[in-house]
């Protein structure tokens, strides 16, 4: 098994980045997981480093070196993680809980599955296009909740996700066959808030996963402004083609069956996993096509 990935998360205008990301592989499974904590409750930096680390320990456990059931994992750790942010806020005798949304995914034998509560998101992209995208678990996105919705609410306000009592409502996909060259994209609405999708597509599949990973960002982190969101994304190549030299392949065939690794335990905004030997001049160069590519998808939004 060979694929890129690389993780971005910047503070932006908040004085404190409540994100958390990261992945998690063996020899034949990958896990790819973000979580945004949610402003308005107390520790959302809390709930989001407890649910994403609950998917990294639980993929620890169950991955030899696959998941015998990856939509009964990715199920029953979201419940998991939701239990385990709720006795964190009685142990602290905390009034409120601390609450976060949750975008996780798992890539096995070629295929991935995800799962997400609330709305960050996963994007599905390939050949210059968006195959697919989760939604947002608002009135405004999921349609089947609006007779839920309160009189007078806010259309775009969630009405899931972790750390509220009960279990959470959430969205499991079905399995789907990945292509060489299928790109992956986790992130945190501090991007897609500020960047449209056409735009996140353009980016996301331009130039190496590192180089577009950072042109999305700086992007979002410029419209966000002084006051911007946490901006927050992990992009993820399926099947790494061996002439992308500036990217970071990552081979797993050197692991055995108890082999194990993870960037989860790193702080946010920490490229450490990252800290290859890259050539910046290249990488400088292919942030600068991935903008031009985005400016031309925004002129011709504007045209349109």
């Amino acid at each position: 098994m060979k694929f890129a990935v690389h993780q971005v998360s910047r503070k932006g205008g908040r004085p404190l980045n409540e994100d958390r990301l990261g992945y998690s592989y063996t020899r034949d499974a990958v896990l790819l997981v973000l979580a945004d904590g949610l402003g308005g409750h107390p520790q959302g930096e809390k709930a989001a480093e407890i649910a994403v680390q609950w998917f990294s320990e639980r993929f620890l456990e169950a991955a030899r070196p696959v998941l015998p059931d990856v939509p009964g994992f990715l199920a029953q750790t979201l419940i998991q993680a939701n239990q385990a942010i709720l006795d964190h806020a009685l142990e602290q005798g905390l009034e409120d809980s601390p609450r976060t949304t949750v975008v996780a995914v798992v890539v096995q034998e070629g295929r991935f599955q995800s799962i997400h509560a609330g709305d960050s998101r996963l994007y599905w992209l390939r050949g210059g296009r968006m195959l697919q995208r989760t939604l947002d678990h608002t009135y405004h996105e999921q349609a089947r909740f609006r007779h839920m919705m309160p009189a007078h609410a806010n259309r775009n306000i969630l009405f899931t996700c972790l750390g509220t009592p009960g279990t959470p409502l959430y969205d499991l996909s079905v399995p789907a066959q990945l292509q060489d060259g299928d790109r992956l994209l986790l992130c945190s609405d501090g991007l897609w808030g500020v960047v449209p999708d056409e735009v996140i597509a353009a980016g996301g599949l331009q130039g190496t996963v590192q180089a577009g990973a950072l042109a999305l960002a700086d992007r979002a982190l410029r419209l966000g402004g002084a006051h911007g969101d946490n901006v927050s994304l992990l992009v993820f190549e399926w099947d790494t083609p061996d002439d992308f030299p500036t990217t970071r392949r990552i081979h797993t065939d050197e692991l055995g069956d108890s082999g194990f690794a993870s960037t989860i335990q790193l702080a946010p905004g920490d490229d450490a996993a990252d800290a290859e030997d890259f050539d910046e001049a290249a990488i400088e160069r292919s942030i600068a096509e991935i903008n031009e590519a985005i400016r031309r998808t925004t002129a011709k939004r504007g045209q349109d």
